[in-house]
């Protein structure tokens, strides 16, 4: 397997370019390695952009293949052309064209990772309304990879069940359900589901670590349900789900309330593992989101676990509101490049 990790473009209206091309002007050591998987052009205009007056743009070098990265002298800014140079984009504006570039990047990236050719995938934000817009039957990345993988192992989507981690250096909390309305995702809290996702996240963070992660169970309800007051999710699922797994000899532990488990489960001064636990599974996504953003979302990363292959990105969308302006922040691409290199070496 090659070593290199690509990145994937993004929606090219969105400020996925230009942090891209900030991450390899200002994080050498992060993107050592990596290359663009996109569009040429694109990076070029978002590379010109960001130059000062009178100052000349991050070099961008055009490459036929993905062996060609370690050939190239420092200071530039590797692509690989993999899509047809998109046409008649507006910086800002949601278009299927836009759409269209973000999705097949991530196809060609998912399939070279499944292939062996590259060692991880870092994915740019796209915007989901562009994705649909282009014809792609997924709400975002997470389920076109899961697709992507589940057909190159010839099974069905539902035998490749992944989830979908947020961690800083701070804290980690991976979600039992991901995108759907806050009705579907409390009629998606049943026990299989539960025991499903602490056996996914025993399984990547294991691997990880290097050890067991010790995994705190967030409740559904306000105070976990106290006792079943104010909901029976805790007692009839959550806790059996939590039971299993430790029969399994996992180290579940929970279900506690979801007001103060993120807070025991932080990080001590930045350092990861001095909290009560390693991660903590959050019962849908806003209740795992919150706590992870609101500590920065300059430094989170989303990880997809379950995944055959290393899939990373940022924690932060398309920015369409600030895209070409140059006040896009690259902290957290950088980020999930380096823990890209870190999960793809473990």
């Amino acid at each position: 397997m090659s070593g290199a990790i690509a990145i994937t473009l993004g929606d090219p209206a969105g400020i996925g370019p230009e942090i891209i091309a900030k991450a390899f002007r200002d994080a050498p050591d992060a993107t050592r390695g990596a290359l663009v998987a996109g569009d040429v052009a694109t990076l070029r205009r978002a590379s010109q952009a960001l130059a000062g007056p009178g100052q000349p743009a991050w070099p961008v070098a055009q490459i036929e293949t993905v062996a060609e990265v370690g050939t190239l002298p420092p200071g530039c800014i590797p692509v690989l052309q993999v899509i047809a140079p998109p046409a008649n984009i507006v910086l800002g504006q949601i278009s299927a064209e836009a759409g269209r570039a973000a999705g097949d990047c991530v196809v060609w990236a998912a399939r070279a990772a499944l292939r062996g050719e590259i060692a991880a995938i870092v994915t740019a934000p796209l915007h989901k309304e562009a994705l649909a817009a282009a014809g792609f039957p997924y709400p975002g990345h997470t389920e076109l990879l899961q697709a992507e993988a589940a057909a190159h192992m010839g099974r069905s989507v539902a035998e490749v069940p992944v989830r979908m981690m947020l961690a800083n250096d701070e804290l980690r909390t991976v979600l039992v359900s991901i995108h759907m309305s806050l009705r579907d995702a409390i009629e998606a809290v049943h026990f299989e589901g539960v025991l499903q996702t602490l056996r996914i996240t025993h399984r990547a963070l294991s691997h990880a670590l290097g050890r067991a992660p010790r995994i705190g169970v967030a409740g559904l309800n306000p105070h976990a349900g106290e006792g079943g007051l104010f909901g029976s999710e805790e007692r009839e699922t959550i806790a059996p789900a939590i039971a299993a797994a430790r029969a399994e000899g996992i180290d579940a532990n929970g279900p506690h309330a979801p007001d103060t488990v993120f807070m025991r489960a932080r990080a001590k001064h930045g350092v990861q593992g001095s909290g009560e636990f390693d991660v903590v599974i959050a019962m849908y996504h806003d209740q795992g989101l919150i706590p992870v953003k609101y500590l920065g979302v300059e430094k989170g990363v989303n990880v997809t676990l379950g995944l055959p292959l290393v899939r990373t990105s940022p924690d932060h969308g398309t920015a369409f509101d600030i895209a070409g302006t140059g006040l896009a922040d690259a902290s957290s691409l950088v980020e999930a490049l380096r823990m890209a290199r870190t999960l793809g070496s473990a």
